[in-house]
């Protein structure tokens, strides 16, 4: 049996479902069938699971009848009122996060393969500082693939950030920095980037590898507006 991932780097308040295959029981309801009908068969699949994973999430939250997850702006999961939730999918995973609205502000989750980037990507997704520093964690720490983590972690920060703000997040528009030992990030947002009343300039998230992934994940609480430690 392949070992559980969110759990570890999630907090108790938060609720998550985790697949490493596409669940055969997986169904769309007929509204989100809808917004795939012209999808390719892959996107179809993890669209289908990323949803079925969603279902299960909230069940253990306590939302005992299914309900559709339609599709917001800029591609955002659109979940029932008292739900913040995020959805994250990569080859051989699908996976979801949610949490009451009374006691989180947001979340978000990404999964990616632990493996190198594509050439010529780190450039394109990094700032310079985090570039250095990605460099020498690959030498210090080489089972990591940290520049996959990096990609990963800023995805997390923009689904945590897109929810509150409706505005777009770039890569560029925020700071990474990683503890190797303690398994997590901080994300800073930069100077340029205009500030948002539910949004702190600095988060914190943590990370796992296994199972041939790098998982990130951040939980902002209501009460502070400032990351929910996940108590590992």
């Amino acid at each position: 049996m392949l070992e559980s991932m969110l759990g570890k780097i999630l907090p108790t308040q938060v609720a998550s479902y985790e697949t490493f295959e596409d669940p055969a029981e997986a169904t769309l309801f007929p509204e989100e069938e809808a917004l795939i009908c012209d999808s390719v068969e892959s996107r179809r699949r993890e669209f289908t699971s990323g949803r079925y994973c969603a279902r299960q999430a909230m069940a253990r939250l306590g939302h005992s009848v299914p309900q559709p997850v339609l599709q917001g702006s800029r591609g955002a999961p659109v979940w029932p009122r008292s739900v913040r939730g995020s959805i994250t999918h990569c080859r051989g995973y699908r996976a979801a996060a949610v949490g009451r609205i009374s006691e989180l502000a947001s979340v978000g989750i990404d999964a990616e393969p632990n493996l190198p980037l594509p050439d010529g990507v780190l450039e394109a997704v990094a700032l310079p500082e985090e570039q250095v520093t990605i460099k020498e964690l690959l030498g210090d720490v080489p089972e990591v693939r940290w520049d996959k983590a990096l990609f990963s972690a800023k995805e997390s920060v923009y689904k945590t950030w897109y929810p509150l703000t409706r505005r777009p997040l770039e890569f560029e528009d925020a700071v990474i920095d990683f503890d190797p030992v303690g398994g997590t990030f901080s994300a800073r947002l930069l100077s340029h980037v205009r500030s948002a009343q539910d949004f702190p300039r600095e988060i914190t998230g943590r990370w796992i590898t296994g199972n041939g992934l790098v998982v990130t994940a951040i939980a902002l609480s209501v009460a502070s507006g400032s990351s929910v430690d996940s108590g590992l």
